[in-house]
């Protein structure tokens, strides 16, 4: 049953939340449209697919034109050069550079779920070495992010089958080498471990019940899933085209005969009740396999799969909780919120959209549940994407237009790059095969952002933003920090302490009940020790009035000394923004 849907308006700190995680963060404008809003009307501007559109094709600034549709020639960009563009141009996707805002919001839903799926069905870019495979993987994710669409048949059942024969992934777990009479088990193995059943919940599983016995599946089940893979191979045209995605896939060994496809019955093992996966004898050819009856043996052993238990729909919703709520699942939340999810999902024909929509509105994910004393504000640490561009989209800078200024968007978007990788994440480079650490790897999960090394990297980034010292620098990312209160804040700025309550309403997850006075706090969700913090890096540090509070306000209302305020506003944004807690979401 859908979870408990949480009552009345949202508010602005629940509106904040929300968009947090459902995109890669808002503007105060967008926050404060949410915050008007019950959870049901936000999601109808969360996921409004009518008119979204497909974003035009990024393009290789060596030629003025896009690479993906036709063939590359010595006048583009090297792979390398093109790979690094491909991220460019997709963080453009994720803030929704360009759309209409009242599309703006849905789009940039869209997009932070295109990244989910490249979590979950993880690849690295530079062992496919194809900027065009990548893209084209990226496109397959993108077209079934919202997958409520009155099809039962899109949905992410249909997705996983879909992602066995797709260039990217034939090449990245060695699926093109996989051929009968020497079959590489690669594939199958982290398709039954990481992309579907997986091996339960973690923290909960006892030693392993025999060896080569892994709780849902056995290594008898990966050699056959490796044998109902055999036979394919990457498409190096991009001409052979999936009929249900109009995206280009695989293509098997052979021609119109597979004969590098294990035509024989599969066994699998008691984890899926001894099922075999037999090839159709209505599509072969002669008695030999063809594209078509082994794209069906895949449709049989991914329906097997999820037809043999809850496990592989549990696994993937633990996935998604992981990703938007929290990391850690115990067997009570498991059996509770993680099993409510699950039925949701098996409800609609395990699709992604209703899942997350189940989520979004729910008490849970607001409040942990009715009853409790703790809530998940705040409770996962910003990925360096979450941190770069949420703080790009909170202060509303001005990205160079791509279309129309296309060098200085990429060195500026290169430059974002170069931020998140001192952060400890290479986009589209995770340092593993089962993906970035932040979300798989128990017990750490998102704690792996944060080392010493990288927090301090995380504060020079807001230091080189907000200190902004050639503005006009190709490729710098600042803020003019006056221009931002005086478009945002102009209502409150004059106080210093309403100001500093403001700002950390809409840039720190904990801000109930905030006030300066000590004897308060328990009704605070941030000690008046630590706003007084705030206050002094604002005002007296150093401080050059006598009345710091009272001199503030002179010259804020009568628009004076406005480098005195610009510098003091610096110090208080680099105070606000390189705190721990602007590190969480």
């Amino acid at each position: 049953m859908p979870l408990t849907a949480l009552a009345g308006t949202l508010g602005r700190k629940r509106a904040t939340h929300l968009l947090r995680r459902a995109t890669f963060g808002a503007t105060k404008a967008q926050i404060d449209q949410v915050a008007a809003m019950t959870v049901s009307e936000a999601m109808d501007i969360l996921f409004v697919a009518d008119d979204l559109g497909e974003p035009a094709f990024p393009i290789d600034p060596a030629t003025g034109q896009e690479w993906i549709t036709p063939e590359l020639t010595d006048a583009n960009s090297d792979e390398r050069d093109l790979l690094q563009y491909f991220n460019s141009w997709h963080f453009g996707q994720l803030l929704a550079l360009g759309v209409p805002e009242a599309q703006a919001l849905s789009y940039a839903t869209r997009e932070k779920i295109t990244f989910l799926l490249h979590t979950i069905f993880t690849t690295i870019a530079s062992k496919v070495n194809n900027s065009k495979s990548i893209y084209y993987q990226n496109a397959l994710f993108r077209k079934f992010s919202f997958d409520d669409n009155g099809d039962p048949a899109f949905n992410f059942k249909t997705l996983s089958k879909k992602v066995c024969v797709e260039n990217a992934m034939l090449r990245f777990l060695d699926g093109d080498t996989n051929v009968l009479g020497s079959p590489n088990e690669n594939f199958g193995r982290e398709f039954l471990e990481l992309f579907s059943i997986g091996r339960g919940l973690e923290g909960t599983l006892a030693p392993l019940p025999a060896p080569g016995d892994y709780f849902n599946y056995t290594e008898q089940d990966v050699q056959a899933a490796a044998l109902v893979f055999s036979g394919f191979t990457i498409d190096k045209t991009f001409a052979n085209i999936d009929p249900d995605t109009d995206l280009p896939r695989g293509v098997v060994r052979g021609g119109t005969i597979a004969s590098s496809h294990d035509n024989t019955t599969k066994q699998f093992s008691y984890r899926f009740n001894n099922a075999t996966v037999t090839p159709d004898p209505t599509l072969l050819v002669g008695g030999k396999a063809t594209e078509e009856s082994a794209l069906d043996e895949i449709d049989q052993l991914i329906e097997m799969i999820y037809g043999v238990s809850d496990e592989a729909a549990r696994n993937i919703c633990r996935k998604i909780y992981r990703f938007y709520v929290y990391y850690d699942i115990d067997q009570a939340l498991d059996d509770d919120i993680i099993d409510n999810l699950t039925q949701t999902f098996k409800d609609s024909g395990y699709k992604l959209q209703p899942v997350l929509m189940d989520l979004f509105q729910s008490e849970h994910f607001y409040e942990a549940g009715a009853g409790t004393a703790d809530d998940n504000f705040g409770g996962i640490i910003k990925s360096p994407l979450d941190l770069t561009l949420g703080t790009i989209q909170a202060l509303e800078i001005e990205v160079p237009d791509y279309t129309t200024d296309l060098d200085n968007y990429y060195a500026f978007m290169g430059g974002v790059q170069q931020s998140m990788n001192s952060h400890g994440m290479v986009y589209y480079e995770p340092p593993e095969v089962a993906g970035y650490p932040a979300y798989h790897q128990f017990p750490i999960y998102n704690r792996s952002w944060i080392s010493t090394n990288y927090l301090a990297e995380r504060y020079q980034f807001i230091q080189q933003l907000i200190d902004n010292k050639e503005p006009d620098e190709p490729g710098n990312v600042g803020v003019d920090v006056l221009s931002f209160v005086q478009n945002n804040f102009s209502g409150v700025a004059a106080d210093a302490k309403d100001l500093i309550i403001e700002l950390c309403q809409y840039f720190l997850p904990m801000n109930d009940g905030l006030t300066f006075n000590p004897a308060a706090d328990d009704l605070s969700e941030i000690t008046a020790e630590r706003l007084n913090y705030f206050l002094m890096a604002f005002l007296y540090s150093p401080q050059i009035d006598t009345d710091p509070e009272g001199s503030w306000s002179f010259r804020w209302n009568n628009a004076v000394d406005n480098e005195v305020v610009e510098r003091q506003l610096k110090n208080l944004f680099n105070a606000l923004m390189q705190s721990p807690e602007f590190q969480l979401s």
